[in-house]
């Protein structure tokens, strides 16, 4: 088919004509299930002609005619996949979920079949070993012929004769199952057996906006199930805007208890068993790094990224292990003590009690509670607030737009100007927790930012996704510190994709090494304890004062009380992570992956480990999201983050000048080498002292 001819009953499928949206973005209004799967079917058609075109130009191979053309490639085949796959999370209706599915070995085959394209490949060998006799190439364009030509080469494209029939079956094999692993766990969410039914005796403790919340959860589940609602029920779930806060304030311990084996037992038992997949997936990975000359899959993955080696994430992992452990046991030590006022000698401080005595400890110790934020926290304020940190810092300014098409009612789309009046983009924004979406928070892309020969920029599509609790009645919403932290991070991220001035697609955005990416969503988070910046929206929803400063300094020592366990919790996945993927025996059909998980973690546990949990079947960063022997970049960047922010508060908050260096680096994206963007920044290499004396480690 080409774009010119319709499908059945003369109708034309929107992604193969040009889209009539403002700016060409995409017409989520004329999309049905059924476009996907001809979209992507007719992309790989269409990037395989390109492709042809390529490696049979009977010219020589030049940057432009080999190197250019193939990064511009493919523009209709990343568009429907980047859709589907990102409604397929934002909205998991199960039609989504099984096109996916069906579509997954199709994309894998073409993408495996395109890198190892020896045709192809001797096209781009030929450009790379003399691209020092090209003294007209800028540096952007020397970088791009180099990480071509390092992605090909760690993609097989040396491989010879069986090797590389071996190459595809292995990554078709991972394509397969890590997309049912990501199915799995978002098909788990929404398993009934999950779901914890109370009655109004339960609700002890639970502040009045979260009972409502979980009442009005219960009214749509039994309304859909076409059961009876006799007014008693109260539903709480695995989604965060449920989960955390039944956590942290219900006064039932065996019901905490109970929710939090549920939690952690997800994708371990029954139709969406995920413990072969981790096997098979960890398996396949370590053959993969097998056939690449490797002894583990870190060694393979961590090529292209700051860290490089296993042993350098193995050395940041351990040094922060080495500050925060004792720390950590002392706050929890603290935690019990303080718990055993009222509990008795005997109480034993288990994994679901932590938030809940953590929480009365700090509200006693430091007369906190995060509860007592929240009022300040009304979400169209907040929106505002943090739109507002983009003007501040970089001159942005965010214009509401109806008139572009958006994939559900709850969902905003927004212009994004720079300071110029130009405008840099479109950003989606996607709030609420609704039935099938995927737990958590993320910023996608339904389209990269590129430049062509003569300039001009493609617009990027950008979009931010989060599980806020939707409005009650004529209640606000009121979002906790935790919520506002999260919004803050994905906006970082947001922020990267649309400052993107990058010349290049692979270059665009948050198309840089992982351990790089999340220092903008990282570096965020650092407002959410500024006067300075509160000041601008945090206002009580009511009476409309200011957030006091004594709240903000109580919430900053709060957060350091706990700051030592939190490093300590995020240092297990790390450790996890690093475990799997650094095996150098494949697992056997009777290993145990709760058994491996315990082992893996010992380092850095905390708490005993409790049977029948396992956090591995529901880790979807390393087993389905593209975090594989990468988890470790959240502390990597942590670490960047905080040494970013000291210049800030060395300098002013929104110091233009240093604001004006900072955004020299959401701009560059993967263009120039994230170390030497960062030294040009900071002018020295980061180093631990700041986030240590962030969280209070050392003075």
């Amino acid at each position: 088919m080409t774009v010119t001819e319709t499908t059945q009953g003369g109708r034309q499928n929107p992604f193969l004509i040009p889209s009539p949206a403002p700016y060409s973005a995409v017409p989520f209004d004329k999309i049905t299930t059924a476009d996907y799967e001809e979209a992507i079917k007719e992309g790989i058609s269409q990037h395989s002609k390109e492709i042809v075109a390529i490696v049979e130009n009977p010219e020589n191979p030049t940057f432009e005619n080999t190197i250019v053309a193939l990064d511009r490639s493919g523009k209709l085949l990343t568009t429907a996949v980047l859709t589907l796959s990102n409604l397929e999370s934002a909205m998991g209706e199960p039609d989504l979920m099984k096109i996916m599915g069906e579509m997954t070995p199709l994309i894998s085959e073409h993408q495996t079949g395109l890198l190892l394209n020896q045709k192809l490949w001797e096209r781009i060998k030929k450009v790379y070993d003399t691209r020092d006799s090209r003294k007209d190439l800028s540096p952007e364009a020397m970088r791009l012929i180099e990480e071509t030509y390092k992605s090909f080469s760690r993609s097989g494209a040396n491989l010879q004769g069986e090797d590389r029939e071996t190459y595809k079956k292995i990554m078709r094999a991972l394509s397969d199952s890590t997309v049912k692993f990501g199915q799995n766990v978002s098909n788990e969410m929404s398993n009934p057996a999950l779901r914890l039914w109370l009655k109004e005796e339960d609700l002890s403790g639970l502040p009045d906006a979260i009972r409502s919340a979980a009442r009005e959860a219960a009214k749509e589940v039994l309304a859909g199930e076409g059961k009876e609602d006799n007014g008693s029920l109260y539903l709480f779930t695995m989604y965060s805007p449920s989960y955390v806060p039944f956590m942290k304030y219900a006064d039932k311990r065996e019901l905490r208890e109970k929710l939090w084996r549920m939690s952690n037992s997800r994708n371990t038992k029954g139709e969406y068993d995920n413990t072969g997949l981790i096997k098979n997936i960890v398996n396949k990975r370590l053959e993969l790094a097998r056939l690449m000359g490797k002894d583990n899959f870190s060694q393979y993955k961590l090529q292209g990224t700051m860290a490089a080696t296993p042993e350098a994430v193995m050395n940041l992992l351990e040094d922060l292990r080495t500050h925060y452990k004792d720390a950590a046991q002392d706050e929890m030590k603290e935690i019990e003590k303080f718990a055993q006022k009222s509990e008795g000698l005997d109480f034993k401080l288990m994994p679901w009690d932590y938030s809940y005595w953590a929480d009365k400890l700090k509200n006693e110790q430091y007369a906190f509670n995060d509860e007592v934020m929240k009022p300040y926290f009304e979400l169209q304020n907040t929106i505002d607030g943090v739109f507002g940190l983009a003007t501040r810092l970089y001159g942005y300014t965010f214009k509401e737009n109806k008139a572009i098409p958006v994939y559900h009612p709850d969902v905003k789309a927004f212009e994004v100007y720079d300071e110029d009046g130009s405008l840099l983009g479109i950003l989606y924004a996607d709030f609420f927790y609704r039935t099938g979406k995927s737990p958590g928070a993320w910023m996608t892309e339904f389209r990269g930012e590129e430049k062509d020969n003569d300039g001009k920029r493609t617009l990027p599509l950008i979009s931010i996704v989060c599980n806020f609790s939707k409005p009650v009645g004529d209640e606000p919403v009121l979002l906790t510190p935790s919520e506002v932290e999260t919004f803050l991070h994905e906006f970082g991220h947001a922020l990267h994709g649309l400052s993107a001035q990058a010349v290049y697609p692979s270059f665009a955005g948050t198309n840089v090494y992982h351990d790089f990416v999340e220092l903008f969503s990282q570096f965020n988070e650092n407002y959410l304890t500024e006067k300075e910046f509160l000041d601008g929206f945090a206002r009580h929803y009511k009476t409309g004062e200011k957030m006091p400063a004594e709240l903000i300094e109580k919430f900053v020592e709060s957060n350091r009380f706990g700051a030592a366990y939190a490093c300590m919790r995020q240092l297990g996945f790390g450790y996890l992570d690093m475990a799997y993927h650094t095996k150098d025996k494949p697992f056997e059909e009777s290993d145990d992956v709760e058994a491996f998980e315990v082992n893996a973690q010992n380092p850095v546990r905390l708490f005993e480990a409790i049977n029948g949990t396992s956090v591995s079947p529901n880790f979807g960063h390393i087993f389905s999201g593209g975090y594989a022997s990468g988890y470790y970049g959240y502390k990597w960047s942590e670490v960047l983050d905080a040494d970013a922010f000291a210049a800030f508060k060395q300098n002013g908050i929104f110091d233009k000048a240093t604001a004006e260096k900072f955004k020299k680096m959401l701009r560059a994206g993967g263009s120039v080498d994230p170390m030497d963007l960062y030294i040009e920044f900071r002018g020295k290499q980061p180093t631990t002292e700041a986030i240590l004396k962030r969280d209070g480690i050392i003075k």
